[in-house]
């Protein structure tokens, strides 16, 4: 959109209102004023606006005849204004017959040989603004040496003397100036939330030799008593997955602070637009000019950071400052720049995001460069970052609880005198070939369900908390005490079996013919296969069970079944062949001493390995309802925890069919199982 004024009558005026359509770099559209199509060369306030942007302007069009799009060359805004000027063609340019690539600046060109550019006095913060000095190139008595204008309205209007109605040059009023502002406002912060720019010129600026272009200071004085042409408002919208982000972020407990160039009204409208603000909150204390800012005692901007979810037109000063402010609160930071003077404030930060079309500088200060420009993409990346964490933390769970349950198998054998359950070359085998191929795949678990749902992790905090490591031991403990339990129920209550009693069993070292204690007894089953059979047996098919408690620190496997991990699964029937390799492929079984199983030995085996899962799982839900940080129970209805809908709610309901019927008739089938703990 973009206005400039009709008629002045006294301290009132009426502005002409236009708007402009297309969305894109490709430099068609149309004027229309009122709904009705318009040729912009009927308005003299218009030809001088397009003369502004044309010349006050570094960048410029082009056409990627390989990707077939207009690109910009130079700054978006300043290619906005350039595809505004075309789509303008205020001296009605014949535009047939060119070619994509002249039709890209035919328009600008028109302009730029009308007056020849001398120098640009670049924009600074102070004036928030930036113009250029340009003569005619066709001198005469008419045409002098005019400076164009471009910047933050209430920047360049507070310069301003006089407007331009038609080819009139009428001296500003406060009425005027109260009318012109109140509609940039209302574009600013409305419901397009536009990004406004005023134009103006100074029609008898200092000659080039009495300006002094070495001291940045004296631009201000340059670009003074200017006449005010007319205002155009850019459509800037956020991405559509932005706001999503942001409520993401809050859910994740990170704060998102929007550091801006624009107005505060816009900022704030764009704040509201995209969810940092709600619609009616009160923002007195949360939003700030880099002005406003400034004018704080240090206690007071030490607050206002701790606080504040929106700075607007913060100079690059102000970004570093805010940086050390929320650093002083042990605060991780991450700041988002793509221009030279970010690059403090990147280096400054825990995590310097840089712009993919940012400059250089900007990138070589950041630890990170958006690729697409994109905030979601930072959201991503801290969703992918945590996954990570996590699933080494599973990783280092599943091998430490499987090392610890051979250390316990070992320590309980020894400790209740029973034959020796396992061989060192059956742990090398379970260590270095069954365990590897979950431990590996376990890197490819997905993020678990309420990952973005956690408050950020505390870097100080250990590895392995407390918590985690009476997990690590409880799990242990029982694949130590299931893996003996499996030898000594063959020993016990196999069918098949001996059938010795517990005291033959822990003594029987003891074990001779003339010896009262074992009449009956034949020495020799003691040095059978089949018990080592059936520890080694559990003990892999336990810690199966275990890489699969190990798909998440927390969910449980109804919410996230197996099938989550395709690759765990693979590598468990993987290791699972194998294992059956070396039960029943000769010569393996002789080297590995042991012997193939038949069902009711492999039924008891699962039977001893699957409540593993249920023990994890148990602690799944302690540390879930109980234990786990950052649960906000305030927020949910009182009745939920309560409600059968709330208990089922995210259940895997086909991993319910298929896994309760097969674990209710494991359970029902005879394997003698509880005559072991009778005898």
């Amino acid at each position: 959109q973009m206005f400039i004024l009709d008629r002045v009558e006294g301290d009132s005026c009426s502005l002409n209102e236009f708007t402009v359509t297309g969305s894109t770099y490709a430099p068609m559209g149309e004027v229309h004023k009122d709904d009705k199509l318009i040729k912009c060369s009927q308005y003299d306030g218009l030809v001088e606006l397009a003369t502004i942007c044309a010349l006050c302007n570094d960048s410029s069009l082009d056409y990627n005849e390989a990707k077939g799009v207009y690109e910009k060359v130079g700054e978006a805004t300043e290619t906005a204004l350039t595809c505004l000027v075309e789509k303008m063609n205020v001296f009605d340019t014949d535009l047939k017959g060119l070619s994509r690539i002249e039709r890209a600046n035919a328009c600008n060109s028109v302009i730029k040989q009308l007056m020849k550019k001398e120098f640009t006095l670049e924009f600074s913060r102070d004036r928030k603004s930036m113009s250029v000095y340009c003569t005619p190139n066709k001198p005469s008595r008419t045409s002098m040496s005019k400076m164009f204008v471009k910047g933050a309205p209430e920047g360049v209007i507070d310069r301003c003397t006089h407007v331009r109605v038609g080819n009139a040059k009428i001296p500003l009023t406060s009425g005027i100036k109260q009318k012109i502002m109140s509609v940039i406002r209302e574009w600013g912060t409305g419901r397009d939330t536009l990004r406004c720019l005023a134009l103006a010129t100074h029609d008898n600026p200092p000659k080039k030799e009495e300006m002094n272009l070495e001291d940045s200071s004296n631009f201000i004085n340059y670009e003074t008593n200017l006449t005010f042409v007319g205002c155009v408002g850019m459509l800037d919208p956020p991405r559509i997955e932005v706001a999503s982000s942001i409520k993401l972020c809050r859910q994740a407990g990170i704060r998102v602070i929007m550091i801006t160039g624009d107005n505060k009204g816009t900022a704030v409208a764009i704040c509201r637009r995209i969810g940092i603000f709600v619609e009616d909150e009160d923002v007195s204390t949360k939003a700030f000019t880099g002005r406003e800012f400034d004018e704080l005692s240090l206690a007071a901007q030490r607050d206002a950071c701790h606080h504040a979810r929106c700075f607007a037109r913060v100079e690059p000063s102000h970004k570093s400052k805010i940086v050390e402010f929320l650093q002083s609160f042990d605060e991780i930071t991450a700041m988002t720049g793509d221009g030279v003077n970010d690059a403090p404030a990147l280096k400054k930060a825990e995590i310097g995001i840089a712009m993919g079309s940012g400059t250089a500088v900007a990138k070589t200060a950041s630890e990170m460069v958006l690729a697409d420009d994109n905030f979601s993409t930072i959201v991503a990346a801290v969703e992918e970052g945590r996954a990570i964490y996590n699933n080494m933390k599973q990783f280092i769970r599943y091998l430490i609880s499987s090392n610890v349950g051979e250390v316990v198998c070992i320590f309980l054998t020894a400790a209740l005198g029973f034959p020796e359950a396992l061989i060192p070359v059956q742990l090398l085998w379970v260590n270095l070939v069954t365990d590897g191929l979950p431990a590996t795949a376990l890197g490819f678990n997905p993020p678990d369900l309420d990952i973005m749902n956690k408050p950020p992790r505390n870097p100080k905090e250990p590895l392995i908390s407390g918590w985690l490591f009476f997990r690590y031991l409880a799990i242990g403990c029982y694949v130590g005490a299931a893996t003996v339990g499996a030898a000594a129920w063959w020993f016990i209550a196999a069918d098949g079996g001996p059938k010795v009693s517990f005291y033959q069993l822990s003594h029987f070292l003891q074990c001779k013919e003339d010896n009262p204690d074992f009449y009956g007894v034949d020495c020799v089953v003691f040095e059978s296969p089949y018990p080592m059979t059936m520890a080694l047996s559990v003990l892999v098919t336990i810690e199966m069970c275990n890489a699969l408690n190990s798909l998440s620190e927390n969910q449980s496997l109804m919410r996230m079944p197996p099938w989550e991990n395709i690759w765990l699964v693979g590598a468990i029937c993987l290791s699972m062949s194998l294992h059956f390799l070396i039960l029943y492929v000769e010569p393996l079984p002789i080297i590995f001493q042991i012997t193939p199983l038949n069902v009711t030995q492999w039924l008891m085996v699962l039977k001893i390995s699957l409540p593993v899962i249920l023990l994890d799982e148990t602690l799944k839900y302690v540390a879930r309802n109980y234990l786990e940080p950052g649960k906000d129970d305030s927020v949910r209805p009182a009745t939920k925890p309560c409600a059968l809908s709330a208990c089922t709610e995210g259940v895997s309901w086909p991993f319910v069919f298929i896994t309760m019927p097969l674990v209710i008739w494991l359970y029902s089938t005879d394997t003698n199982f509880s005559d072991m703990f009778w005898s």
